[in-house]
């Protein structure tokens, strides 16, 4: 290792929502000469993009087994892989992982000077104190949200379900991105011990009490007045490493498949800026009728889309997600591909001028990059207040629905894509998120983001 450089063990959750921004992270780190130790399970890092031949040298991927459990499929490593209801036993078999980790940390030579972990294993910073390593956690939600959920010192988390449907008076700044009632009670499950014995509001809190920083997927740029006031919040150093957007050549040996091929050669014989891009990530299930009056409102609207469109983990493969004949009525004008699709690519195509999504940041902070005006599908988490505060920044429409439910109809979904991609009436839509391209796609504003973070690391590690 360089003189004056950092040895950062870097430990994500199993969810590729939090392992892919970790990994850009860990390059960001590795490319300012930081040696990375990058921990996960063997299965999950072959799945992980390739890193450049020159950050090869500087990020070590550590596998480590999850140790077996009677609950989990076999290669179930990721909640990608899972059924909602059954994360809970990928929780317990993560928690599995303590000792194994402490061996490694207690092992390691050069020790580490920083961990930074997510919220899940709060059995971690015990572990590291005793060794004086210290530990930032890297939060992957917005800011906003961060704040919206959390409250001072955690009690917003614990209270009842209207609290969400209401805007806390922390926020410094008028808004009225809240929860809807329904919405509000899904984060009951953050409150339910699970088959780990621990709930996701145990882990978060212990966590944020035990870490001495939070490392925020953020900018001033964009969060200047939420980052105002989450240190308080949280009783921490809040630092943002910039929105670590992932660059359009990441996974690029992917593109070669012939699924990838046919999407690009479709989207190469289309009209600049016309099609919507159509992607609710890897997680976020809609019900088959759902599904359906998504497909249809598609059809209704006239525009040309690509829609990446996964099959929801346990679904057995002979049933049909689209509606009968659909693909025969939109060939020429849509296309579905029901394969890994490269999104960072797809956006980046100069055939593409609109994104519809469901809100998760990671998606957010991908499409704004290119300057994609946004409609709304969320589904659950932080997807609903990210759609709000983006709607409210008049970047984006969420398609109306049922304020009971979440329900959606077809002529809805239509209707709110002819606005961001045709209609005179979303002509400001479409330029106010052109201009978010020099916050989000800004590789200046985001280097120094992380220039600032590795000098807080470097001032506030262990003295040896």
């Amino acid at each position: 290792m360089e003189e004056g450089s950092l040895h950062i063990v870097v430990f994500p959750w199993l969810a590729f929502g939090h392992l892919l921004p970790f990994l850009g992270l860990s390059k960001s780190l590795a490319k300012r000469g930081d040696h990375i130790s990058f921990l996960s399970t063997p299965r999950n890092i072959l799945r992980l993009p390739k890193l450049p031949p020159s950050l090869a040298p500087l990020i070590e991927f550590i596998p480590i087994r999850l140790p077996p459990s009677d609950h989990l499929p076999n290669n179930a490593e990721a909640t990608t892989d899972l059924l909602p209801d059954d994360v809970q036993y990928l929780k317990k078999a993560f928690d599995g992982l303590d000792q194994p980790i402490a061996k490694f940390l207690e092992q390691e030579s050069p020790k580490p000077d920083w961990i930074i972990q997510d919220f899940t294993p709060y059995w971690l910073p015990p572990i590291a104190a005793k060794l004086h390593i210290p530990c930032a956690m890297f939060n992957t939600f917005p800011a906003y949200f961060s704040a919206f959920v959390w409250g001072e010192d955690g009690a917003r988390m614990r209270g009842p379900p209207e609290r969400l449907t209401v805007v806390p008076e922390w926020i410094p700044f008028p808004t009225t991105a809240v929860l809807r009632l329904f919405e509000a009670r899904q984060f009951d499950y953050m409150l339910q011990v699970d088959a780990s014995g621990v709930s996701a509001a145990d882990r978060f809190e212990m966590v944020v009490r035990r870490c001495k920083l939070m490392a925020l997927r953020s900018c001033m740029e964009l969060d200047r007045q939420v980052l105002s006031t989450m240190s308080e919040l949280f009783n921490m150093p809040v630092v943002p490493v910039g929105l670590l957007p992932p660059s359009v050549d990441e996974g690029g040996e992917k593109i070669a498949s012939t699924s990838s091929m046919n999407i690009f050669r479709w989207l190469d014989k289309q009209t600049p800026r016309s099609v919507v891009y159509v992607s609710l990530g890897s997680e976020a299930t809609l019900s088959s009728e759902l599904v359906h009056e998504l497909a249809f409102g598609l059809e209704l609207s006239g525009q040309p889309f690509l829609w990446a469109l996964r099959r929801p983990a346990g679904m057995p493969k002979e049933v049909e997600l689209l509606p009968e004949g659909f693909e025969d009525r939109i060939a020429g004008n849509g296309m579905v591909t029901m394969d890994w699709a490269p999104q960072t690519e797809i956006l980046a195509h100069e055939s593409v001028g609109g994104f519809l999504t469901h809100g998760g940041w990671g998606s957010l902070v991908e499409g704004l990059g290119f300057g994609h005006p946004l409609v709304f599908l969320p589904v659950f988490g932080d997807q609903p207040i990210n759609a709000r505060v983006m709607v409210e920044k008049e970047i984006g429409v969420e398609v109306r629905s049922d304020e009971e439910d979440g329900s959606f109809k077809r002529d809805a979904v239509a209707q709110a894509l002819r606005l961001v991609m045709v209609e005179e009436e979303g002509k400001k839509i479409r330029n106010e998120a052109n201009k978010m391209k020099l916050i989000f796609g800004n590789k200046e504003l985001q280097e120094r983001c992380i220039d600032e973070f590795v000098r807080y690391l470097r001032d506030h590690k262990e003295k040896n």
